[in-house]
């Protein structure tokens, strides 16, 4: 493997943030103020000639968190026809490198001008905007009516999901960059897990932002931590992959990929077939993909036929591995053996994580494109040019398709 230097995996970090991971102290602020500003003092920025979703091509529109699921799996319920139109847009002031979050008829969004919208998801118009003192390059989750999400101001924030309004906010030892994660343990607490700059996998409980755990690592974590089985499953930039009981903050293993991870894992745990052990599937800094057997601790397979980084987190499901590479192209390989099934050039890097669909791939380019691809064979169905690098993930939501852009815009998507 090539050795990389700490100047050029930081540079390649702050421009690609969509994947990186959160920061976060032991501490609350209790003496910042709260910095929800009431609607009617904010521009309105409604979607100027927008149309609207039929209410029943949204009526079960669901993407609540980075990748759709705890196991950020990148895999969407239901299907998807053959190609979309525009309905509606909404302009922020600064780039959007994360993806969305979709629930209780809202989408909601953050963006690099510092702001979170709740927009409605209907028709795209403004519901309210909670603003923050720094960039905000984290995807949002939605949580039991709380948006939780991090900004570079080194806090991060639960807000009310219906007024806007700040419920608590926790103090990071450096920048959020990327997504939370959360899990209910057996009290029935909740708690909302993520990394961070200060090398940090930090747990807070989600009632009322206290922290209960940190564990320390090695480097920089770039990438939102996975959770499944009770357990959080995260790289960082040193190359390792960590294993860690949530309930304890323990460590439990660590496993050498060999080049630094700055995307997000996903993880599947145990199928039908008995043996087969919880894996989880993550691309690193030297142009490969592996598989890790969790329980066992080791590499099964490596996938490096591309001639770029990673930066895309895969979408995983039951047969195929799907995901994006700097090589300009789309991979989908075999998940069980780790080989190719096939590829699709686009004419960009592919920072964006793919997002699977029943027998469809959604995944956007720095060509400024949007594609629809078949999951069977990367033949494309249907794209649509937005002009600008598409580096977030795409949301998928009932018959919906929201994307955020480079050029600071967040474009919705519905059937023809």
């Amino acid at each position: 493997m090539k050795s990389v230097s700490i100047e050029i995996i930081l540079a390649v970090v702050v421009g690609v943030a969509a994947w990186a991971i959160v920061v976060l102290s032991n501490s609350a602020d209790p003496d910042a103020e709260a910095t929800t500003v009431p609607v009617a003092s904010q521009p309105v920025r409604d979607a100027p000639g927008g149309g609207s979703f039929a209410q029943s091509d949204v009526a079960d529109a669901h993407w609540p968190i980075f990748r759709g699921d705890q196991a950020l799996r990148g895999v969407a319920k239901g299907n998807l026809g053959n190609a979309f139109k525009l309905i509606w847009v909404f302009h922020t002031d600064g780039p959007i490198k994360s993806s969305v979050a979709v629930g209780d008829g809202k989408v909601f969004v953050a963006s690099a001008d510092s702001n979170v919208y709740a927009l409605n998801l209907l028709d795209g118009k403004r519901l309210w905007t909670f603003p923050t003192s720094g960039a905000i390059k984290a995807p949002p989750i939605l949580l039991d009516g709380t948006v939780v999400v991090g900004s570079t101001d080194s806090h991060l924030y639960a807000i009310n999901a219906e007024t806007g309004a700040e419920k608590w906010k926790y103090l990071a030892a450096g920048q959020i960059l990327g997504s939370a994660n959360r899990l209910r343990i057996a009290d029935g607490q909740t708690r909302i897990i993520f990394g961070s700059y200060d090398k940090k996998l930090h747990c807070v409980n989600a009632a009322d932002g206290k922290g209960l755990w940190t564990y320390e690592t090695e480097d920089y974590i770039n990438g939102a931590p996975a959770v499944a089985d009770g357990k959080a499953f995260f790289g960082n930039c040193k190359g390792i992959v960590y294993v860690i009981n949530i309930a304890k903050g323990a460590l439990m293993r660590t496993i050498e990929v060999g080049a630094p991870v700055v995307v997000s894992p996903a993880v599947v745990g145990r199928t039908s077939e008995s043996s087969v052990e919880p894996r989880a599937y993550i691309g690193h800094y030297n142009n490969e993909v592996v598989c890790v057997d969790l329980s066992a601790g080791k590499i099964l397979w490596r996938y490096d036929e591309m001639d770029g980084p990673v930066f895309s987190s895969p979408a995983v499901t039951d047969d195929y591995v799907v995901f994006g590479s700097q090589d300009e192209y789309v991979h989908c390989i075999d998940r069980k053996t780790g080989k190719r099934v096939w590829v699709f050039k686009t004419g960009g890097n592919v920072d964006s994580s793919p997002v699977v669909c029943g027998d469809k791939v959604v995944v956007g380019s720095d060509d400024g494109r949007l594609y629809l691809l078949r999951l069977s064979d990367g033949g494309e169905l249907w794209s649509y040019e937005i002009g600008q690098a598409i580096t977030a993930s795409p949301a998928v939501a009932g018959n919906a398709i929201i994307v955020g852009s480079e050029d600071g815009t967040v474009y919705a998507f519905g059937p023809k």
